[in-house]
């Protein structure tokens, strides 16, 4: 039986089919279409930017750090650019076996690895560091032509930071470093994380962090065409990098190396200041180190014998370092009993040798003593039983409240970080500073050892020289500064260091003369008269000697019964001219026994020094270093001809030295005419 199709039917179904065929169509091309519209017009900004980002890279430009020189020019911290071998250990395998194949192209020292090894534990493994620096021509042409065979290895061109006068005023003006976690984290939490993309290195000490946004400059940027590989094809834009700053110091690197030079290996410090303006002329602590080994990281050797070292070469002495100030503190305590009108300059007290209180001996000069002593005499002989006498009747908070505007046991505010503030004791300190009750009591006995500046009395030579200030300049306090100007990258402009004005303490003129003729006795007729000796000019000075370990009243000081780090320490605060102060200073030296001895010889040289134009020559030097004392040997040199001195650099010299800029026009020291 044959079966007929309805065709119409079957029609029918094939237009159905079709119209729904082309609805789906039509959706799609409309769906296609509002795709369309959403991706060239709703998100085409959104989307063309993200295509530019993937054709172009925004690299940072790390700005070339600023200098640092000395008030007059001389470089102590500048740049050089060399070219450096970089590791990047994301990108290497196993990281030995990468480093021996490289070292039979490049040498790789023992020293080499250890330091980066200590880069890497403080770093992103992404991160490109550094395993040798300073290549020569040879290498870098060595290493390019095998640089198929180290994935993740790349020669770079950089501008490593350098201190060219190595150990001198390595604790002032301090050293960089890379960033670290801390540092990078406390970035983050300010509005410089920016100011520091592409940058790798920070100030960790000294003038280098305290002045580091000074010194770091403005972070460029280059927009970089890239393939899709990631490889530069061509730079598109770019913002320049600032470079950062150049920071003009106060101090005076001839001053100070003939400082450092005078200590030889003894440990010490030695503040000195402008008493008219605050100015630090030397900022001296021995024994030093050289910054230069801690800007790529300090390898472990060279880190544990600094670290270990019984002398403490990392310890900033002048600013970190505190001691009983001895002798040094009854020209201070002097003008409290003038000020308080505990004692007139004519009132007598009888030195026996000795003073009694509460049953307890107090040594002083010997069995005869000085006998009769006034005001005069006591600084010029340095009496002991004098200022006993009088600590016991000012009493301990008195003695605090005077001596704290004086900066004793108080934050100068010098312009570094890092300054401690040393104890003034009082009653107050005591009930603070202990936590069992009957440790907490002030005790009388407790006042009378501080006239002479030893019991908890423990100050810096910053706060000394700052108070022996303040006497040479009739009673205005002037805050230390290192920091002398500023010189603009850009403009070439030099603008000073805002200052603020002295401060006025209101002595009483009369008292404060009477304090310094008693100083200039000292040089005249008392402890420090023989160093003193034939100077061309008038200085006033103090000597002292402070106990490095407590000695009992019954016992006799003997050095050559103790070990060295036992002995008492030697000190001396001075000013000169006498008339018109240009300088004063305070200096200790570790363990070297009297005062007169051991630190006002180096004071002599210094005073020689500023105020009379002249330098030690090489017998005097190491007659000072022997701890020989005494006035200066021999003929001095005139400071012109003395060799080897820091000096600015030549005006049109070469790029080793064009890293370094022109001197900044800044006063040059000043000489002013002789005092006699």
């Amino acid at each position: 039986m044959t079966e007929f199709k309805d065709v119409e039917r079957e029609l029918a179904g094939f237009r159905r089919r079709l119209v729904v065929i082309g609805l789906v169509v039509l959706l799609a091309f409309a769906g296609l279409f509002a795709r369309l519209v959403v991706l060239q017009v709703g998100r085409h900004d959104d989307l063309r930017a993200q295509a530019e980002r993937n054709r172009t890279a925004i690299v940072p430009v790390a700005p070339t750090r600023g200098h640092i020189l000395d008030r007059n020019g001389v470089v102590l911290a500048s740049n050089y650019s060399a070219y450096t071998l970089e590791i990047t250990p994301s990108k290497v395998g196993p990281l030995e076996p990468a480093i021996d194949a490289l070292s039979e192209v490049i040498e790789i020292t023992p020293r080499d690895r250890r330091r980066f090894r200590k880069l890497l534990d403080e770093s992103r493994n992404f991160e490109s560091l550094p395993i040798r620096t300073r290549l020569s021509d040879e290498e870098v042409a060595r290493f390019a032509a095998q640089r198929y065979r180290f994935p993740g290895m790349d020669i770079k061109a950089r501008l490593f930071r350098h201190y060219p006068q190595g150990e001198l005023g390595a604790h002032v003006v301090g050293y960089i470093g890379r960033i670290n976690a801390a540092e990078k984290a406390r970035l983050e939490e300010t509005d410089d994380e920016g100011n520091y993309k592409g940058t790798e290195y920070i100030g960790k000490l000294g003038i280098e962090q305290s002045y580091e946004a000074e010194l770091h400059g403005k972070t460029g940027v280059e927009q970089i065409e890239t393939s899709a590989g990631g490889r530069a094809v061509r730079r598109l834009a770019s913002s320049k990098a600032t470079p950062g700053n150049t920071v003009v110091l106060s101090i005076d690197a001839r001053l100070q190396k003939l400082v450092e030079d005078l200590y030889g290996e003894r440990r010490g410090a030695l503040v000195a200041l402008d008493p008219k303006t605050g100015e630090v002329l030397a900022f001296v602590s021995k024994p030093t180190y050289d910054p230069n080994l801690f800007v790529e990281g300090i390898d472990q050797e060279s880190w544990t014998a600094l670290s270990e070292s019984m002398a403490r070469p990392l310890l900033n002495r002048a600013l970190r370092g505190t001691y009983p100030p001895g002798s040094t503190y009854k020209p201070f305590m002097g003008l409290a009993a003038l000020e308080t009108g505990k004692r007139r300059p004519g009132d007598i007290t009888n030195d026996g040798g000795s003073w009694t209180f509460g049953g307890h001996t107090y040594r002083s000069h010997g069995d005869g003593g000085l006998g009769a002593v006034d005001l005069h005499r006591s600084i010029v002989k340095s009496s002991n039983v004098y200022y006993y006498s009088l600590a016991n009747d000012m009493g301990v908070d008195a003695i605090h409240d005077f001596m704290a505007p004086l900066t004793f046991g108080q934050l100068t505010g010098l312009d570094v970080n890092g300054e401690v503030r040393g104890v003034l004791p009082s009653q107050a300190w005591k009930r603070k500073a202990y936590r069992r009750p009957e440790h907490q009591k002030w005790y009388a006995g407790e006042t009378i050892s501080l006239g002479i500046g030893q019991g908890y009395n423990t100050f810096t030579m910053l706060q000394l020289a700052q108070a022996t200030s303040i006497l040479a300049n009739n009673g205005i306090k002037h805050r230390p500064h290192l920091a002398l100007a500023v010189e603009d990258s850009v403009t070439g402009e030099r603008r000073p260091v805002a200052r603020e004005p002295g401060v006025n303490l209101n002595y009483k003129p009369e008292n404060v003369a009477a304090i310094r003729r008693a100083l200039v006795g000292v040089t005249q007729e008392g402890t420090a008269t023989r160093v003193f000796s034939g100077a061309a000019y008038l200085s006033g000075g103090k000597t002292g000697t402070a106990q490095a370990v407590t000695i009992g009243q019954k016992s006799k000081y003997n050095a050559a019964a103790l070990a060295e780090y036992q002995r008492d320490h030697a000190l001396y605060m001075a000013f000169a001219p006498a008339d018109k102060p240009t300088i004063a200073l305070a200096l200790i030296v570790e363990n070297a026994g009297w005062g007169a001895e051991a630190a006002a010889p180096i004071a002599r040289r210094v005073f020689d020094f500023w105020v009379a134009g002249v330098y030690p020559n090489e017998a005097d030097l190491a007659h000072v270093r022997a701890g020989k004392g005494g006035p200066p040997l021999g003929k001095p040199r005139p400071i012109a001809e003395v060799p080897d001195l820091p000096a600015p650099p030549v005006v049109g010299a070469s790029m080793a030295e064009a890293a370094t800029p022109a001197p900044v026009q800044v006063a040059q020291t000043p000489t002013p005419a002789v005092a006699r």
